[in-house]
């Protein structure tokens, strides 16, 4: 079955559920949606599980009771519809899965549990979900093309019901900016891959597809698969997406953990919970309490700030990171983010800061974004400032909501960014002028060709910057009031 098959389920089965009055909108449909999804892959992976043991002589005992496998209640055979499949996946399925426990390290029904623990069924009419289900009925997740091409269309999904905007600073990352982070670190088979603020698993599905080409044993697979991703996400239906995300990516057993990453006091890290890789776009704008900004050795009540406290915290010796931060991070000097920049420069390799275009996240927010790379490797010495550029003609010189970055934007960057080489759009930057500078890391402040070449901003996008600044200062303050 190809894309647009594909597509054409998917999508008819979202039109659908928007007749149901339990559903409201993009977000409900797609949390239905995704554990019928779930549960039908769940059922053919157990089909060819037994097939593969039956094969090898062995006796294939199935991870569910036969009453709560698709295959005996979806079926169309079952008669379950109307009011008793409602009652049936409210009363008894979801409270049966929620609760499963695996019996080792790696057994499916933690997943399962978790994201049954984390789901909600809105829909009200079993008649229209017994339609949706006959939809998803067609879909054979045991036929490996088909599950990869899936995956593309979930994604497009997911991309599709974040278009409102995000919430608390999480937005939707463009697709072309995590394939370019992820081929930038270049992740191998036996490191580890981790995520704060993982979202619905972008950056975690691109490193498993970029990376599955090298898992060519059985014990390579193994280690991809069930030792390689980890991850954590506070809001439910976003934890629930993600672990459909990756699971529909081939990962057989995506650590994902549920809770806000920053309750936890950074001082207690030990280095084995420590990572190889790190890749984020962590929560732009949020505000945190002064509980928990005791976790932390530099207190800001500013998420991004924090985030980076952790992250910087949970990086290896020899580990490499790519973080998304907005601009107002880069150029800001008062202590909390002075002292953690320089804290990145003394102590850490932040070698590059890649200044994207204005406008690399309309429609949820005008903020301009920059990229930072660091590693644990040495002190920093200097630092490569790259802009990138926006490619083509003149209808592409202002990024908008339809005009969107794409994988062409990305390619000079891919081919220069390790040789640091110097260009009209590239400069390097001794640390000793940074830190001088108040440890402003802002790409145009360096630049060697002068305020023509700085890209100006539609106005809107200051007034966006304007808002951020004005907002953290009056956190600032409020703290301030409350230790008085």
């Amino acid at each position: 079955m190809g894309k647009s098959e594909l597509t054409n389920i998917i999508n008819k089965c979202c039109d659908i559920l928007r007749t149901d009055d339990g559903i409201s909108g993009a977000v409900h449909y797609t949390e239905v949606l995704s554990w019928l999804l779930y549960l039908k892959f769940f059922d053919d992976q157990e089909k060819l599980r037994k097939e593969m043991m039956e094969i090898g002589g062995e006796k294939y005992t199935p991870f569910l009771e036969k009453k709560y496998r698709w295959e005996t209640w979806a079926s169309a055979k079952s008669g379950l519809t109307g009011k008793d499949l409602i009652s049936f996946i409210n009363d008894d399925l979801f409270p049966y899965l929620s609760t499963l426990k695996g019996q080792k390290e790696g057994d499916p029904r933690d997943i399962i549990s978790a994201i049954f623990a984390n789901s909600t069924n809105r829909v009200n009419s079993g008649y229209l979900l017994r339609d949706v289900i006959s939809e998803v009925q067609k879909i054979h997740f045991d036929i490996g093309d088909e599950i990869f091409t899936l995956s593309h269309v979930y994604e497009d999904l997911l991309k599709s019901m974040q278009e409102g905007g995000g919430n608390n600073g999480e937005f939707y990352t463009p697709r072309s900016l995590v394939r370019a982070m992820v081929k930038l670190l270049n992740p191998k088979i036996g490191e580890t891959i981790y995520d704060p603020a993982c979202g619905t698993g972008g950056f975690l599905a691109e490193a498993h597809l970029q990376m599955k080409d090298q898992a060519k044993t059985p014990d390579k697979r193994k280690t991809l698969n069930y030792k390689t991703f980890y991850g954590q996400e506070k809001t439910p239906l976003p934890y629930v997406l993600c672990l459909m995300n990756l699971t529909l990516h081939g990962m057989d057993y995506p650590r994902i953990t549920k809770g806000n990453t920053l309750q936890r006091d950074i001082r207690t890290i030990e280095d084995h919970e420590k990572r190889d890789v790190i890749l984020a776009n962590p929560p732009f704008g949020g505000k945190e309490q002064s509980m928990i900004q005791a976790n932390f050795p530099i207190p800001s009540n500013a998420t991004e700030i924090l985030f980076l406290q952790h992250m910087e915290k949970m990086l290896k010796v020899n580990g490499r990171a790519a973080v998304i931060i907005p601009e107002g991070v880069l150029f800001q000097t008062n202590k909390a983010y002075l002292d953690f920049k320089k804290k990145l420069l003394e102590e850490c390799n932040l070698h590059s800061v890649v200044s994207l275009p204005a406008g690399v996240f309309l429609p949820y927010s005008a903020v301009k974004t920059s990229v930072i790379f660091f590693d644990k490797t040495k002190r920093t010495k200097d630092v490569w400032f790259y802009e990138l550029p926006l490619a083509g003609d003149k209808q592409d010189k202002k990024l908008t909501k339809k005009n969107g970055i794409t994988d062409k934007h990305f390619e000079e960057l891919l081919k220069v960014f390790k040789d640091r080489k110097e260009s009209e759009r590239s400069w390097l930057v001794p640390v000793e002028k940074i830190l001088a500078a108040q440890a402003n890391l802002s790409a145009s402040h360096y630049n060697p060709h002068g305020i023509e070449s700085e890209e100006l901003l539609e106005p809107e996008q200051y007034a966006e910057e304007i808002k951020h600044l004005l907002q953290e200062s009056l956190g600032n303050i409020e703290s301030l009031l409350k230790e008085l």
